[in-house]
């Protein structure tokens, strides 16, 4: 989160506009098994969101539209379980386009 948080305010001090996206849902890493990162993602993309609220920063939510009901990513968005396939990345594509023309027209 801080390392987040610094990124954010260099890109502010250099008049760079800034968009903040949710870390996507993982119940667990294949390459490195029993970390379960599922509860760590959920809490720091809360912090990730409450940060852009009081910091005037768009949050961009990829979360909400990708996570099942055990916290993990959605079977049908993703070939490993961690990262989205083609489909899945062509439907955050217009996700992505609007938080850039909003960021972009404030």
């Amino acid at each position: 989160m801080n390392n987040i948080e610094s990124m954010a305010e260099l890109a502010r001090s250099n008049d760079i506009r800034v968009i903040i996206s949710s870390v996507l849902p993982a119940l667990d890493f294949p390459w490195n098994r029993g970390l379960e990162p599922a509860q760590k993602v959920i809490k720091l993309n809360k912090m990730l969101k409450e940060y852009c609220s009081k910091e005037k920063r768009y949050y961009l939510d990829y979360f909400s539209h990708m996570v099942d009901v055990q916290d993990r990513l959605k079977a049908e968005y993703t070939y490993d379980g961690v990262h989205p396939n083609k489909a899945r990345y062509k439907a955050m594509a217009p996700l992505a386009k609007s938080a850039v023309d909003s960021v972009l027209n404030d």
